[in-house]
């Protein structure tokens, strides 16, 4: 049975075209992003590990090693259950900052450009033979449907189409930040492919080819001999080493730590995964042998690697051939295409960018993605080189034996990253180096036994396919060993260790708090510009102000340096963190040339202790409380508290004084106090300078109103070095003490007046009897109209004089109410009709008008004469605030128990922070010597005596910002059941 080329070609490319429409879809949002980001979709992804080894190679694995050919399964399956202790750590890590491959992890770790460049090489020298597997194993499986063409010519076609596909896969934009779901959700659909495709062969081999489970068992029983090498004790043969090696293929080969971490979009799919890619892996698994049984029944003429497609041509079924070509194609073309989507992005962070910088007046972001094309098609080209002259006549199993054992070199450097901080860069790329040169000299030259290199033979060891596992046991052991001890005696760098504290799982970060060169974001912007070019360096630093929620015109140092930071890490997902570490390090440096200054940021560790206390026992548990309670005893203590680095920026601000001066911890902490507002910056500035540490009472205005503040300050110790290490400054707000006070001096103030009052008022009360006596007796002596006439007006004077020295007496006692007066009925429309035709006898009235709107049944209970009084001072008043020719009203408004007076004016209004103080003893807004500042005291005293309530609105109009209103409640008048007048007095009575 053969296929014809086009059909074969067909095939090819509707596979291809399918997997890119379905890529497609999703970048158009035509499939819904809840199927996208299902959890499942992620665990299928993962799927990608399932090579043409697992579809091919895996039936020879078990025809030579018998049922260790588990261990392809079991080993990344082991991996995945111990995701919470392997995997999530690593996961944490790249997201926090966005690391994209192994050479980004370790250059990160090891703070070395040097560990990335190496790491690079070797995977690019590992990936060539993975690469060469997958396009051996479609050329040979096209080969055995279509011999028509040469191995060549079919690897050559093959290596083509997948450049212009894997290009059209990861190379069309540059996208760093963001995850590519059409990716993820294509190779998700390449797995489900090939997981039906090998089912599909696994059913047929059982219930076609040997007619049900019995009928298999009981030929296994019949040629047991024909399979001894199913038969051999697991104990014997390479399985611990395989089991070694397909287990840190989890995390080491390329194309896995590009969909488990780079294109994780949540880290709870870990979870998934820790159940669903064993559960995918063990259902193709159990596939194998029923293939192999079935191949060796048929005596399939084609080598056991390639049974799947051989059970079709034995069978003469040219649909299940194809099916097995398709899973074939697709389980090879998947891994290809995120593999060398991986390296490329790799090579590019770690050999050109190191090498090449992009010119900063073009497009840095088309020159990457050109740079990232151009890299892909090499890759390809070097991996039909290592096809086409290194490989040949090596089987899948070899190749991929020879890939893997290269990339198990990486897993000591990746348990050093984890769980041990002692790790440094000498050690690691020593490790690295003496396992390489093993892994080629004992494993790489003996097993591709090149021609050009056959003098060597003499030196090489006798390496074949029955004892490799020895060499690969030997060259990671090595790697183990050297990384250790070299790491143990050589010196660690300081910033070394601030990376493995960022990558422990144990332990917290303790950045350093440095003063930043650039003051503001612009100036980030501006010093970016030069390696990055303007329109590059705008869009970073505004993405990172984005990310960080922050503005353009930010300057806090605490923000800045979280700023830096930011950069650094989206940098580090374009460019790789060796370059993004070099490029913000000179272009946007820190002050002092030190790796490490004094002072720990302590905004970073208190962020990072938030995090991690969830996870925190023991006596690190007890110590975060023990923090928690003193930062709370801070926090609520009832007084304003600060604390200053040595070089003034702001470390807290509790939450007193937060409401002492309007301005909320998140406004100011990480900032310099020099750039507080006043009066705080000005209060808090003399009083860092002053040699005093106690400031008591200092007067400041805040909002227009004065207040008064005892200041007390100490100086900290920084616990690493034991100097200076800034100030803690306590705010006292001694406003309410201050104005009890004057209110106390105010009340002793006027107790003495009314004392003189009482004084002065015994001492004219005898003076005006004898005047109201002898105005009496005039009145009497003589029958004149006109001495009649000036007789009741001295009488009347003679009065009215009593009345004032009366009210300035009430006026000084409290206590003094209504019960003592002569209380009725008022009439409040002929109360404040008599006091306008008072007021008009004035020459002052000249130019203003009064108009009496009161309703005649505005009656209250009180004393007539007081309330007329109250209307002579509101309405004189008025009139001194009232320009020419305006109007002032007089209204009155009936409710069921009260009476609401209103006297309005137009004139300009009063301020809002004299409004408060208008009714103070002594306090007045007219020039000096033209008000006392008792008048308005006055009415608030009668007002209060009548159970009422006054009020000031002012301006009445919103528009022009002019008019006042004085507003007044009085209790409305009513008569009981007897007749007997009874004041209601309103729910504000006091």
């Amino acid at each position: 049975m053969s296929f014809s080329l086009s059909a074969l070609i067909a095939i090819i490319l509707a596979y291809l075209f399918t997997l890119f429409f379905t890529a497609y879809a999703v970048e158009k949002n035509w499939i819904p992003s809840k199927w996208v980001r299902n959890p499942f979709i992620y665990v299928l992804s993962l799927g990608v590990y399932a090579s043409a080894w697992a579809f091919y190679g895996s039936v020879g694995l078990a025809q030579q090693y018998g049922y260790g050919y588990l261990t392809y399964y079991l080993g990344i399956s082991g991996a995945f259950v111990l995701a919470p202790v392997l995997l999530k750590p690593i996961l944490r890590i790249t997201r926090n900052y966005q690391l994209t491959s192994l050479a980004d992890l370790f250059a990160f770790r090891f703070r070395s450009r040097a560990a990335g460049t190496v790491t690079t090489l070797v995977m690019l020298a590992a990936i060539l033979p993975l690469i060469t597997l997958q396009i051996t194993a479609v050329t040979e499986s096209f080969r055995l449907l279509n011999n028509e063409f040469g191995r060549i010519d079919i690897a050559l076609g093959y290596c083509f189409v997948m450049t212009v596909f894997a290009i059209l896969f990861g190379a069309r934009h540059v996208s760093p930040r963001e995850k590519h779901e059409s990716l993820v959700f294509a190779i998700a659909f390449e797995s489900i492919i090939k997981l039906v495709a090998i089912c599909i062969l696994g059913f047929v081999a059982l219930y076609s080819v040997f007619d049900g489970p019995a009928a298999m068992d009981a030929w296994l029983d019949n040629n047991h001999m024909r399979l001894s090498s199913m038969q051999d004790p697991i104990q014997e043969g390479p399985w611990r080493t395989l089991l070694m090696v397909f287990f840190a293929a989890a995390v080491v080969m390329p194309h896995m730590f590009h969909m488990a971490f780079t294109e994780n979009s949540s880290s709870r799919s870990l979870i998934h995964a820790s159940w669903g890619l064993p559960l995918f892996l063990l259902i193709m698994a159990i596939m194998v042998p029923p293939i192999l049984w079935a191949g060796v029944f048929l005596d399939v003429q084609t080598p056991a690697e390639y049974y799947a497609i051989g059970i079709g041509m034995a069978l003469d079924d040219p649909w299940l051939s194809a099916i097995a070509f398709t899973g074939g194609l697709a389980a090879a073309s998947g891994i290809v295409i995120v593999t060398t989507l991986a390296m490329a992005a790799m090579t590019l962070n770690h050999i050109v960018l190191p090498a090449f910088q992009p010119n900063p007046k073009k497009d840095m972001y088309d020159w990457l993605l050109w740079v990232r094309r151009w890299l892909i098609a090499a890759i390809f080209i070097a991996s039909y080189g290592f096809y086409r002259y290194l490989s040949a006549d090596k089987g899948l199993a070899e190749l991929g034996i020879i890939a893997f054992v290269a990339t198990l070199q990486f897993l000591p450097g990746v348990l050093g990253v984890l769980y041990w901080p002692g790790a440094n860069r000498q050690g690691f790329l020593s490790g690295l180096m003496v396992g390489i040169f093993i892994w080629i000299w004992a494993m790489l030259l003996p097993l591709l036994d090149f021609q050009s290199l056959s003098w060597l033979d003499q030196l090489l060891p006798p390496t074949n396919h029955e004892n490799w596992y020895l060499a690969a046991t030997l060259s990671v052991l090595a790697n183990f060993i050297v990384f250790v001890m070299v790491s143990i005696t050589s010196t660690t760098r300081p910033i070394e260790e601030s990376a493995a504290e960022a990558c422990s799982i144990d332990t917290l970060s303790a950045p350093q708090r440095k003063e930043l060169v650039a003051k503001t974001a612009e100036e980030f912007i501006a010093s970016l510009s030069e390696p990055l070019g303007e329109q590059a360096a705008k869009r970073e630093v505004v993405q990172a102000l984005k990310d960080l929620n922050l503005n353009i015109s930010e300057n806090r140092p605490y923000q800045l340096r979280r700023l830096r930071s930011r950069i650094e890490i989206n940098l580090s997902g374009l460019m790789g963190p060796s370059v993004a570490h070099s490029l913000v390090s000179k272009w946007l440096p820190f002050k002092y040339s030190s790796e490490l200054q004094a002072s720990h940021d302590i905004h970073f560790i208190e962020k990072g202790l938030e995090a991690y206390h969830s996870r925190l026992t023991g006596l690190a548990a007890e110590l975060d409380s023990l923090r928690r309670f003193h930062r709370q005893t801070l926090e609520r203590l009832p007084m304003g508290a600060c604390s200053l680095g040595a070089d003034g920026e702001i470390l807290m601000w509790n939450s007193a004084l937060a409401e002492q001066s309007g301005i909320s911890a998140e406004e100011v902490v990480g900032s310099k106090v020099s750039n507080l507002v006043e009066p705080l910056r000005s209060l808090l500035l003399d009083f860092i300078e002053d040699d005093n540490t106690h400031l008591h009472k200092k007067a400041i205005e805040v909002e227009g109103r004065p207040r008064w503040i005892s200041l007390h300050k100490g100086a900290l110790e920084n616990p690493d070095s034991h100097e200076y290490g800034g100030l803690v400054i306590l705010l006292e707000d001694q406003t309410d003490t201050q104005l009890l006070e004057e209110e106390l001096v105010h009340s002793e103030r006027l107790a003495s007046v009314g004392r003189l009052a009482a004084g002065v008022a015994h001492e004219i009360g005898n003076p005006i009897t004898g005047i109201a006596m002898l105005a009496q007796d005039l009145k009497y002596e003589s029958d004149d109209p006109t001495i009649h006439e000036i007789g009741e007006q001295v009488l009347e004077q003679t009065q009215r004089v009593s009345r004032i020295v009366q009210s300035l007496v009430n006026f000084s006692h409290t206590g003094n109410h209504l019960q003592h007066q002569e209380q009725g009925p008022v009439d409040i429309r002929q109360c404040a009709q008599d006091a306008i035709d008072l007021l008009k006898l004035s020459e002052k009235e000249q130019g203003v008008m009064f108009e009496n709107h009161c309703p005649d049944d505005a009656i209250v209970l009180g004393d007539e004469q007081r309330l007329q009084q109250v209307f002579v001072n509101l309405l004189s008043n008025a009139r001194d605030a009232s320009p020419d020719n305006t109007c002032i009203n007089v209204s009155a408004e009936l409710e069921q128990h009260t009476v609401t007076i209103r006297v309005v004016d137009e004139g300009e209004g009063i301020a809002p922070e004299k409004i408060e103080r208008i009714f103070e003893p002594f306090f007045t807004t007219k020039e000096v010597g033209k008000g006392t500042g008792l008048g308005l005291a006055l009415v608030y005293s009668i007002i209060e005596e009548h159970y009422g309530q006054i009020s000031i609105q002012s301006p009445v109009d919103k528009t022009t910002q002019t008019g006042t209103a004085v507003i007044i409640n009085l209790p409305r008048f009513q008569l009981t059941a007897n007749d007997e007048p009874e004041t209601q007095v309103s729910d504000q009575e006091e």
